[in-house]
């Protein structure tokens, strides 16, 4: 099993390293003495050539701690104040750690909007850049005071999968406060068995996995295997370990058997399919007939309007809609070249009669291959990208 972790390991140059609210906090609020200690290994692993990204949790708890609350907010306003709260706390305590080791940090507070539009994912893709470039560790957060139900990421499990296909890192360390995913909560089972490896994220394994609850954060168990999942299919590995636990982060590095580790898939979704796949929101849905299901699936076709049955939800052009075929069956996500109303007008029309329906015509396509994810089936090989120049 060492000779999977070293060969897996030995040219990563670039990580993502998530660490957990139970990670970073104690009873009175942040756990400086965790971070100092992190902050040293991030430092010693940059010494070595490795770049590192930090996703950072514990705004919301440090706001907590400050504000004398023993429980998490649940209404979206109050988490939002306990997140304004602490987050000057979290990198004030950051800077502090880091800067014994002579390295500046830098806050990046991102939404999934920010990662929606491919400008704006780019910028931010840019600026990680040149802040590695400079020798500065970015630290990244949801941007938890301005977020809405249409555009937060959920979790920062699944933020620190974004990031990890944004900035093309090889690896994405999950920290949290138990020592790897079990297949039953350690906590409440006593025969519970650690996984030292995991080769296919499975349904059985996301039922163990929902059982396993979080408590300062948000996502559990459960969020961590799912974000494993989405980077594994961007052929990246992952390791959740315990971050509690002496100099893990070099640990892992030096390949040692310690936590969970996941592995990627042999055949991986570029990164432009993945960016459609796991970072935009569907705005809506499109169903399509036997036909279009069979030259999307097995022949690897463009969505053309003769195929459509339906149409539901309001999207614009270039927005992501999910395509469904019979009995509800998913078939993929892909990028709209016509807003709704317009495919609602042309729906079971060939091609060459779109100018005539609409007066105008972008494209043969509603939904071109290049920018179509096809989901069903996609173990068999869906994830080579042919991108028209």
């Amino acid at each position: 099993m060492k000779e999977i972790r070293r060969k897996i390991l030995k040219d990563v140059r670039r990580a993502v390293v998530k660490v957990g609210s139970g990670v970073l906090t104690a009873e009175r609020g942040l756990n400086f003495s965790v971070m100092q200690d992190l902050a040293r290994q991030v430092c010693e692993l940059a010494d070595r050539g490795i770049e590192i990204i930090l996703v950072s949790s514990g705004a919301i708890a440090s706001g907590m701690a400050k504000i004398g609350l023993s429980t998490r907010p649940n209404s979206v306003s109050q988490q939002q104040a306990a997140a304004a709260v602490g987050q000057s706390s979290l990198m004030m305590a950051y800077e502090e750690a880091f800067g014994r080791y002579g390295r500046k940090v830098a806050q990046l507070l991102l939404t999934r909007d920010d990662l929606n539009h491919r400008r704006r994912y780019l910028n931010a893709r840019n600026t990680l850049f040149t802040l590695l470039k400079w020798r500065i560790i970015p630290i990244i957060n949801e941007n938890d005071t301005v977020m809405v139900e249409e555009i937060k990421f959920g979790d920062n499990d699944n933020l620190s999968a974004m990031v990890t296909n944004l900035t093309e890192a090889r690896l994405l360390v999950n920290l949290t406060n138990i020592d790897g995913f079990f297949d039953k909560d350690p906590r409440t089972h006593q025969d519970a068995g650690l996984l030292r490896i995991v080769r296919n994220v499975d349904r059985r394994l996301l039922k163990s996995a929902s059982g396993i609850p979080g408590f300062l954060g948000t996502g559990g168990m459960l969020s961590k295997v799912k974000a494993a999942e989405k980077v594994a299919l961007g052929g990246v590995p992952t390791v959740i370990a315990n971050g509690l636990e002496s100099n893990i982060l070099i640990r892992v590095f030096e390949a040692h058997d310690v936590g969970t580790l996941f592995l990627p898939k042999e055949i991986p979704l570029c990164s432009r399919k993945h960016w459609i796949l796991f970072t935009m929101t569907p705005k809506g849905k499109i169903a399509v007939d036997e036909g279009a299901f069979e030259a999307l699936v097995e022949r690897g076709k463009s969505l053309l309007p003769s195929g459509i049955l339906s149409v539901d939800g309001r999207f614009s052009m270039g927005d992501a809609v999910l395509l469904t075929a019979a009995g509800g069956r998913e078939i993929g996500v892909g990028l709209v070249n016509y807003h709704a109303g317009d495919v609602r007008k042309i729906m079971g029309a060939r091609s060459s009669q779109i100018e005539g329906i609409l007066g105008y015509k972008h494209e043969d396509e509603v939904i071109h291959r290049d920018n179509l994810v096809i989901t069903y089936g996609m173990e068999q090989g869906e994830g080579v990208c042919h991108l028209r120049t």
